[in-house]
């Protein structure tokens, strides 16, 4: 591959990042706006699920020369078109356009779409042939032209809110002219001087970088908006430029959700030369957006230390923010804005030491400023949690600088909100309560706890062992020699647990029991009699479990506190005794087009199968809770890579003909953000269903109490799983939509529920790892990240009162399976730990010590070059989820980097399964990784390093501490560009891709034999007529349900019950805009 020297670029050139509507796959976008930040460009990062016009908007104010966007969701054509007409109407057609999807954009629609007028297009063999760097200064040569500043000032009576591209071409003029000369610069201010006609008022926040300044400013400008609906708002936003490079991230813009709003003009500006934290031509700047005639301004500068105060002489007022981990309390009298700042925050005031902080604080303030007979109270220094929706604290210090501005501006301000003396949030986070933040690092402790004492009782054993074979050899002469060793195997007795007594007295009892030709055991009441041992066709019996030969008690002691056969703790080799023989664990996976073109396929997939293993891709429009509609960069997306649904009457569609209730049929529902919609749409089904057919059977209607007890059996009965893991999409991909808070209650609100009505045999969550993988975590950060998930939901949901044995069934486990030497154990170190846990620690029952999991092989190892060796390499880990006891498998197709699978490559990928399940030999055994010195020192390496990682996370306050700095998602985004770099230097071998190349292989050619699975148009226009008519049918329900749902979201009560009568009457779309209302959007970070 092509290693390439970074471009030096001569102008200040400013890319705008993103990744398309709905498209939650942000690594390749981050990786490449790190690089083209490491090459000196200023970027501006949206981050993910931006639509056509929020991109073409940002870039039109932030006057970029070049946009670079990411698809991998499918709809590209209609989203790069729709980007090049927005651009067109907008006269703003000089701006690049550069995009890229892996294999997903294929060669005749890469032409297609440059065809519209965009620059280019990246394909696989780009990235082959040019490397990563290669392409960064393919985009940084194209874009490094300076942008056209002439006549500008001529213009400068054309300002106004209205004029996006002529005031974000003015400030471009303006930072230019601050570089060259006083007199060109005074040319382009006095126009703009003249037009000046009144006295706008102008905020300044500040404060320590990370304290939450974006959040603070996106709920400042939310209110304003909100309460002065027709004013409108400028916001600048200052970040420091690297001095090696030049390069600068101007990341502020993605946490703001306020700017989708048509009254916000946002302007992002580098520091550049300038060594403090505003940029040199700020003044200059704000005279810019004075003249447009804004009603209100906000600055937002780069994060400050203790002595600087350089925004002050700019702005009318200031807003200083910090959090409560500034030190020591003599750290105060260090910071120069406490001598400054008109109004104070303690932001994040959940966290721990913040009320201590905020009376600290308010005594330095009250001493700085001479304050000494006035109230602590009335000091003005506030305590919010900006990045909670609609939060008191805020709201406070919202009207406090209404306040100041109508003081010091005369603007003549009047906010139709209660007035309120509150300073301080009066809500606390929930979720962990501040005394349990460090769990996982008692989690570890626990699990080292448990090897330690197992080590020592090891030992005692081996040595009353070594004693007995000692006195075993004495003579009849040697009394007092039997006697001294007796004594001491005695004292050695005493030392031994009653557990590993039992334990030992048992291991005859059991040996025996495996010896036999059939061992009958239980579980969930019901008997179940297996065969113990397989024939091969030479006659070879072949023991489904094989067991351990040690002579030494000790060594058998040790190998059962570490591994124990299947069905025993602590579950190493595998949750149940045996492998069920009447149900394979491979899953029909489907989801394209509308509702019947899937369902068509699970009943092609699941013929003659007694088993329906039926798991859902659902479309990006559902999976960010949307309804279908004919905006471009949505109608592209609708029904493609998944299935459209977005009513109760397209879920029934999906699963018509077959029996939700069966013993042997379970459902999968792969969705996040929408997640607790999509369950309560899937048991409506289901119980219509079931109500249909007894009603059927009965020959009659059926009574209130019929209907009320056949109900409940249905929720009792249905098999299943929603992912829902709304921790794993924040730090890995991300199809959140709510706050998370929000959306952590809602998933709550559904545990409860299941507790409630005995759900038992559906998993309320799939804690998933597979997203984390396929973000770029390698094997070791995707097990350790996703198990601390899965105690995090265990802590938040004893936090909120509930019984470990009630909700523990309801949790499950989802990882990738790829090529790393770790992916052999990760199903076994994961349970391993969980059961310690949930046994030692958390005092729960068998049944929550084991961990259920579901594989699914890795998508980063579908390459889009030589896609045949997919399938060998999708085998190889099909294999190792086989050998490591998973619960239940799902096999990708060879073509998924590119398309849709089609039935063939689906029909394959299920035959990998069957074959190794079926065919292959070693597979008549069901613990083949037990006794080999390999996977026993591999299990422990991974273990602690897993514990390790838990220590780490518990320094950061826990999983949400580390997700609120980025922990997770730095980690995850360094682990994908290290094996990006891999890759493309060739150190990473990849075999077809680069390496043993094939030096004919025609992509066009290859590409042209895929059948490339779109829904079509009649599918496309078919969702949007149906929904049309479900609103009509329910228009009148509709209003009232949905209030009913706010009004219980607003009160605290069960959402999720709220919802089961909802999505009766209401689509996707409907519930998740009502939602919104009254749990806030999801804050998009870096």
């Amino acid at each position: 591959m092509h290693v390439s020297g970074v471009y030096e670029i001569e102008n200040h050139v400013r890319v705008l990042t993103a990744t398309s509507l709905f498209d939650g796959h942000d690594v390749a976008i981050n990786i490449m706006r790190r690089l083209l930040q490491d090459s000196g460009a200023e970027v501006i990062h949206l981050g993910h699920n931006r639509s056509a016009s929020e991109i073409v908007h940002a870039a039109i104010q932030e006057d970029v020369q070049a946009i670079a966007v990411t698809s991998y969701q499918g709809g590209h054509v209609e989203f790069f078109k729709l980007i090049m007409d927005l651009l067109q109407e907008q006269g703003s057609r000089h701006i690049k356009v550069f995009g890229g999807g892996g294999g997903v954009i294929v060669p005749a629609e890469i032409t297609r779409i440059e065809g519209f007028g965009v620059s280019k297009i990246f394909s696989p063999e780009d990235g082959r042939q040019m490397g990563l760097q290669g392409m960064i200064n393919h985009i940084l040569k194209a874009s490094d032209v300076p942008l056209e500043t002439a006549g500008i000032a001529k213009r400068a009576q054309e300002l106004s809110p209205s004029q996006n591209f002529l005031i974000g071409r003015y400030i471009t003029a303006i930072e230019e002219a601050k570089v060259l000369s006083d007199s060109h610069l005074q040319a382009l201010t006095e126009p703009l001087m003249k037009k000046i006609s009144r006295n706008i008022p102008i905020l300044g926040i500040t404060g320590t970088g990370g304290a939450g300044k974006s959040s603070m400013a996106d709920e400042l400008v939310t209110r304003f908006l909100h309460d002065f609906p027709d004013r409108h708002v400028a916001v600048v936003s200052v970040d420091p430029s690297r001095r090696r490079t030049g390069g600068a991230l101007l990341g502020d813009r993605i946490r703001m959700n306020s700017l989708s709003r048509n009254r916000v003009y946002m302007r992002s500006l580098a520091t550049r030369t300038a060594r403090i934290e505003i940029a040199d031509a700020l003044a200059e700047v704000l005279i810019v957006l004075r003249a447009a005639n804004f009603d209100f301004i906000i600055v937002e500068t780069a994060g400050i230390g203790q002595g600087d105060a350089a925004i002050v002489p700019h702005v009318d007022a200031t807003v200083y923010i910090m959090t409560a981990e500034f030190g020591a309390p003599s750290q105060l009298e260090k910071i120069d804005m406490l001598d400054f700042a008109d109004l104070v925050v303690i932001n994040k005031y959940d966290h721990k030491g913040a009320e201590d902080a905020l009376r600290d604080v308010r005594k330095q303030y009250q001493r700085n400023h001479h304050l000494f007979n006035t109230a602590p109270e009335d000091i003005p220094v506030f305590g919010t949690i900006a990045a909670r929706f609609n939060d008191d604290g805020v709201t406070s210090l919202y009207q406090a600088i209404v306040n100041t501005m109508n003081e010091r501006t005369h603007c003549g301000w009047q906010s139709p909100r209660s007035k309120t003396d509150q300073k301080v949030s009066s809500s606390k986070s929930i979720i962990i309560p501040g005394n349990r933040v460090r769990y996982l690092a008692e989690i570890a402790d626990t699990v080292r706890s448990y090897h330690e004492k197992a080590r020592e009782q090891a030992q005692i054993v081996e040595s009353i062992w070594r004693l007995e074979g000692a006195i075993s050899l004495l003579g009849h002469g040697d009394g007092e020699t039997r006697n001294i060793l007796e004594e001491k195997r005695s004292q050695l007795e005493q030392n031994l647990s009653p557990e590993c007594r039992g334990v030992l007295e048992r291991i005859p009892i059991v040996r025996d029991q495996y010896m036999q030709d059939e061992m009958v055991y239980t579980v969930r009441g019901k008997e179940i009699h297996t065969v113990l041992n397989h024939k091969s066709l030479s006659g070879t019996p072949i023991p489904r479990v094989a067991l351990p030969r040690f002579a030494n008690p000790g060594d058998l002691l040790r190998w059962i506190h570490r591994e124990n056969l299947p069905g025993r703790f602590p579950f190493t080799a595998g949750v149940f005794p045996f492998k069920r023989s009447d149900e394979d664990p491979t899953r029909m996976f489907a989801g394209e087009g509308a509702p019947e073109r899937t369902n068509r396929r699970f009943h092609f997939l699941s013929h003659n199968h007694p088993a329906k293993r039926l798991s859902t891709a659902f479309d990006s429009v559902t999976l960010y809770g949307c309804d279908p509609d004919e905006q471009a960069d949505i109608y592209g997306k609708i029904g493609t890579s998944g299935v459209s649904i977005c009513t109760l009457d397209d879920m029934k569609l999906l699963y018509d003909g077959f029996d939700l209730c069966a013993p042997n049929t379970s459902v999968s529902m792969t969705i996040n953000g929408p997640a607790p919609i999509m369950l309560a749409l899937f048991f409506n089904a289901a119980i219509d269903q079931q109500l249909a057919r007894i009603s059927s059977e009965y020959g009659r209607p059926l009574s209130p109490e019929e209907t009320a007890r056949f109900r409940a059996w249905t929720l009792q009965t249905v098999r299943g799983t929603v992912q829902a893991d709304i921790l794993k999409e924040d730090q890995g991909q991300n199809t959140c939509i709510f706050a998370i808070d929000f959306a952590l209650k809602m998933m709550g609100d559904v545990q409860e529920y299941f507790t409630a009505h005995g759900i038992r045999n559906f998993y309320s969550v799939s804690i998933s790892g597979y997203h984390i993988a396929e973000a770029g975590a390698n094997p070791i950060s995707q097990l350790a990240f996703t198990l601390a998930n899965g105690f995090t939901y265990v802590e938040y949901y004893l936090s909120r009162g509930m019984d470990i044995n009630d909700f523990g069934p309801n949790l499950s486990f989802f990882f990738s399976n790829g090529m790393d030497p770790e992916y052999s154990v990760l199903n076994r170190v994961a349970r391993r730990i969980w059961a310690i846990t949930m046994r030692d620690k958390y005092g729960a029952n068998e049944r929550c010590q084991k961990l259920k999991s579901h594989i699914q092989t890795s998508g980063r190892s579908l390459h889009a070059h030589e896609i045949q060796f997919n399938d060998i390499r999708t085998t190889l880990q099909a294999l190792t989820a086989y050998y490591d006891h998973c619960n239940s498998l799902h096999t990708n197709s060879y073509d998924e980097g590119i398309t849709t699978p089609s039935e063939e490559s689906v029909r394959r990928a299920q035959a990998i399964q069957l074959i190794i399940n079926k065919e292959f030999g070693p597979c008549m055994n069901e613990n083949p990784l037990q006794g080999s010195f390999f996977m026993e020192q591999l299990t422990d390496l991974v273990e602690e390093a897993v514990l390790q990682e838990f220590y780490r996370i518990s320094e950061r306050d826990g999983v949400l501490g580390a997700m609120e700095t980025g922990y997770q998602r730095s980690r995850i985004q360094e682990e994908s560009l290290y094996y990006e770099e891999k890759k493309m230097s060739g150190e990473l071998p990849i075999i077809g891709v680069n390496t043993f190349i094939n030096p004919h292989e025609n992509m066009d050619e290859v590409i042209s034999k895929i059948h490339l699975a779109r829904a079509t148009e009649e599918e496309k226009q078919l969702q949007i007529t149906r929904l049309r008519a479900f609103h009509k049918e329910h228009e009148v329900e509709a209003i009232p349900a949905l209030d009913l749902l706010k009004t219980t979201a607003l009160n605290g009560g069960n959402i999720f019950e709220a919802l089961m009568d909802t999505v009766r009457c209401c689509s996707v779309g409907q519930i998740t805009n009502a939602l919104f209302e009254v749990g806030g959007q999801y804050r998009r970070n870096m």
